[in-house]
């Protein structure tokens, strides 16, 4: 049964209150604990029973964090790692070129620059070498070096850690493994086909996050000390974590939160550059993370120098680090105009095959291969299908695809790639990449529709809005806010809750910008709420509510602080509505 009896909203999609079973429990819950309903709302629906909801409101890393030795070749990884700092041996780190590498690869050169070691930090070019390990780059590194620790990638890399002759190879990585490794000391992977998948929902950093605890264990087992304070690398953590789109599940959310406290003391001055680039004006939260920070440090690999972004990140120097983050911002804006470029052409592709397919999918000539996996995600979210987006160069195409939630896509396209419908292909179950010849490109798209079908893509419907419940304007206070806050952080895996504000009258709007609205809104008594919809103008939502006419709506979204001139007030970031009558 829809909720407020919406079942098409300005959107065109249904909305959908907890059930019965989550109301009660949200309602025991409050009784037994005394916390606020709308903080109970959001427990009961993550399933935290009453006698849990302290402590899942202050989570302790302590307590959350799993011993590292459950990860298969941790204990030989973290051991080799240990030898090569004990022995002053050469190290090279082969990193990714998103977020989630740059942080991996930043995490170790800090760590080992505060044991007094420097190493090389090697990021493949995007379009000229592609992802992950080549042999070429592999050989090169190995006649240099010692140890090579590959994060963020490797998994599949066989023959290029084959080509490492004479080199010790480690991999720290989270991508789906296939059923061979490669031949080298470790291969800590969470997602090995023979791992349990308890801790799947690391990111590459988490999983370099936990080998530096494992290094931690034997070098003080072996009375060398304790080495760098950790806990102070979790900004790099929490960046990463979140700019990947890791679930915020599990030790993620505790990694995540104090990785937060840790980059608002301001004391990585990579971050802070990058922060007062980006014009953050508040305590940094994982909006920052994912929609700031995250693209900033993406820049660099996807349209510029693949490397900016690790180097950043690492940085001790306020001027280095200065240059490098403003170079990266002026690189974002270069992607944003590339990647609207390229979006207006694959929407229009896209909707002339039909959004209504299992698979989402567009090619086109010279589409920047920088931009095509934000491409993906824009397909995603306008049709509520897996996406993937191709650039076409000469005889091949290079793509990444984004799914929605259910719908494996890394094992799909690892299957694809498995059949030898693809040159190469692999990812994990929201984000993957691919090779693939022109001349098999419809056949492989239609292929991956085939397997994509089969998990139940072809049979998801528009995205319904799905509310945790109902506020009056004059509930949304900051201090309510800050107690739902406690149940984050909020992001993948854990999405931000969503209230309904029934039957109110729209006092003001104003468009913001090329697509965005300024709305207050109220109830017509005493109690009224500020609003911003980001994006309003790409949909209907944008005019109908600019042209209100006096009409009264429901409004539904997810509260924020706003902070303003310095002063604070609630906010509600408005993600639909419908008439009120």
């Amino acid at each position: 049964m829809s909720f407020l009896g919406v079942e098409q909203s300005l959107t065109g999609r249904r909305w959908l209150g907890p059930g019965i079973d989550l109301e009660r429990a949200a309602e025991a819950m409050a009784q037994q604990t005394g916390l606020p309903a709308a903080v109970c709302q959001v427990l009961a629906r993550r399933g935290v029973p009453a006698h849990e909801a302290t402590g899942f409101l202050t989570p302790a890393l302590k307590d959350l964090l799993p011993d590292p030795r459950r990860m298969k070749d941790m204990e030989t990884a973290a051991a080799r790692f240990l030898e090569a700092v004990e022995q002053r041996q050469r190290i090279a780190i082969f990193a990714d070129y998103d977020v989630d590498g740059g942080s991996s690869a930043a995490l170790l050169l800090v760590w080992l620059r505060a044991m007094g070691q420097d190493a090389t930090l090697y990021i493949p070019d995007r379009i000229d070498e592609g992802y992950g390990p080549n042999d070429a780059a592999m050989s090169a590194l190995a006649r240099d070096h010692d140890l090579i620790v590959c994060v963020d990638c490797g998994t599949l890399s066989h023959g290029p850690i084959a080509a490492a002759k004479g080199a010790d190879v480690i991999v720290l990585d989270h991508h789906l493994g296939g059923e061979t490794l490669p031949d080298c000391v470790a291969v800590v992977n969470p997602n090995r086909q023979d791992e349990d998948g308890d801790l799947g929902y690391f990111c590459a950093a988490g999983v370099v996050f936990l080998m530096l605890v494992e290094v931690r264990r034997q070098a003080r087992e072996k009375g060398l000390g304790t080495g760098p304070d950790l806990m102070a690398l979790l900004d790099l953590v929490a960046l990463a974590t979140v700019a990947d789109v890791a679930p915020l599940i599990g030790a993620n959310r505790a990694l995540v939160r104090q990785g937060l406290k840790v980059m608002a003391a301001r004391k990585r001055v990579g971050l802070v550059a990058l922060a007062d680039v980006s014009r953050m004006d508040s305590a940094p939260s994982t909006y920052h993370l994912g929609f700031l920070l995250g693209p900033r440090v993406n820049a660099g690999g996807r349209i510029g120098k693949a490397d900016l972004g690790a180097r950043l990140l690492a940085s001790d120097n306020p001027h280095e680090a200065a240059a490098l983050a403003e170079r990266l911002d002026q690189l974002n804006t270069e992607r944003r105009d590339i990647e609207n470029a390229v979006r207006a052409a694959a929407l229009e592709q896209a909707e002339a095959r039909g959004l209504d397919a299992p698979l989402v999918w567009a090619a086109g000539e010279g589409w920047h291969p920088g931009v095509v996996g934000i491409v993906a995600s824009r397909l995603k979210e306008a049709a509520g299908r897996p996406a993937v987006v191709i650039g076409l160069d000469g005889d091949e195409g290079k793509g990444s695809g984004r799914s929605v939630s259910g719908i494996d896509l890394g094992a799909a396209i690892q299957r694809l790639a498995n059949e030898g419908q693809l040159i190469k292909g692999g990812g994990h179950k929201m984000a993957a990449g691919l090779t693939v010849a022109r001349d098999r490109l419809e056949k492989a798209m239609a292929r991956l529709g085939d397997l994509l079908a089969k998990q139940g893509a072809g049979d998801l419907g528009p995205a319904d809005v799905k509310l945790d419940g109902m506020l009056m304007p004059g509930a949304a206070s900051i201090n309510l806010i800050e107690q739902i806050e406690q149940a984050g952080p909020f992001g993948a895996g854990a999405p931000a809750p969503r209230y309904a504000f029934p039957d109110l009258e729209v006092r003001f709007a104003k468009r913001v910008g090329e697509s965005h609205l300024k709305l207050s809104l109220s109830d017509g008594l005493s109690s009224g709420i500020d609003a911003i919809c980001f994006g309003a103008f790409d949909t209907d939502l944008g005019p109908r509510l600019l042209d209100h006419g006096g009409a009264r709506f429901h409004f539904a979204g997810r509260l924020e602080i706003n902070t303003w001139g310095g002063r604070q007030s609630p906010q509600l970031r408005l993600e639909d509505a419908a008439p009120a009558s």
